[in-house]
């Protein structure tokens, strides 16, 4: 399509935070449409951040609108559904969220909508299975948000014990978003030195718990999590627009498993390019078809 045009489906923290991302950094994009259920919030919104265009550096049409607009937009980014609560996991949104999703991705199909979804909204592994299928889609045109955020989480962690710029650790959590994650230690490196030989088991130990629970600590002490994910988005929706062809571990439709989880993956205009053929460890081969099995439970939970 290629009209550059996002819709985000949701204006809460999370959506509010990516279309602040968006208009703080130099992108491709061209027109960003925000539509919430309570209308007034997503105008409300597009009426705040058009106030700071005068000041950005990127000039963006932002207006609000309805499932209507998508027919013409490149990507729909879906962060939208009921909020995770203090001690409340991702898989306890599920039943509410679905519901939720469903009438959402019908409503935008109905629209002639013919591009790539991007689901942000949690239990996103889940929500991304769910949007495949209600959509119709070809698979790679729905692509979940992942572990994006978690490994951006991991190799910050890492950055601090060794001293250097994230930027330079090349590090991965996959599998779900969630509680059953798991970090790819055996293939994390710094210009090509192994993590492993750089840390000592226990401190990778807390390294990995560290990443798994931040978010939930986030949320007790603050209420929600939105600017680690927006920027993360940002990276993803950039990533795509541009045809970076870049590596992400965002959560897509594997067929052997009949599932969504995140994993490393070339990620461009078409959406998902293709799946990494990684050679994981035996330990963590196991923990991944653990984590697989988590999220087929969750997903044979819906009745629809």
């Amino acid at each position: 399509m290629d009209n550059n045009k996002i819709m985000i489906v949701g204006t809460g923290n999370v959506g509010a935070s990516i279309a602040f991302s968006l208009m703080n950094q130099r992108t491709v994009i061209n027109e960003i449409v925000l539509t919430d259920i309570i209308a007034k919030d997503a105008e409300g919104e597009a009426m705040d951040l058009r106030d700071a265009l005068s000041m950005a550096p990127s000039y963006l049409k932002i207006s609000s609108g309805t499932y209507q607009d998508a027919k013409d937009c490149d990507v729909v980014v879906i962060t939208a559904g009921a909020a995770q609560k203090p001690g409340e996991t991702r898989m306890e949104l599920l039943k509410k969220n679905v519901n939720i999703l469903k009438g959402m991705v019908e409503q935008i199909m109905a629209s002639g909508f013919n591009g790539i979804f991007l689901v942000v909204t949690n239990p996103m592994d889940v929500l991304t299975y769910y949007t495949m299928k209600f959509s119709g889609l070809p698979a790679e045109k729905v692509i979940g948000s992942g572990t994006v955020l978690d490994s951006a989480r991991l190799r910050t962690r890492i950055a601090d014990y060794l001293h250097l710029n994230p930027k330079s650790v090349h590090a991965y959590q996959i599998g779900e978003h969630g509680d059953s994650e798991l970090t790819l230690w055996s293939l994390a490196d710094v210009g090509g030195q192994r993590v492993t030989e750089l840390l000592p088991k226990d401190v990778r130990n807390d390294i990995s718990d560290f990443v798994k629970n931040e978010a939930y600590d986030i949320i007790e002490k603050k209420g929600a999590t939105y600017y680690g994910i927006a920027t993360c988005v940002a990276e993803i929706l950039n990533c795509i627009l541009n045809d970076e062809m870049r590596v992400l571990p965002v959560s897509s439709y594997d067929y052997f498993s009949d599932t969504a989880f995140g994993f490393p993956s070339v990620v461009g205009r078409e959406g998902i390019i293709r799946r990494l053929d990684l050679k994981l460890s035996e330990h963590e081969g196991v923990e991944l078809q653990k984590s697989i099995n988590t999220l087929k439970k969750a997903i044979r939970t819906i009745k629809l």
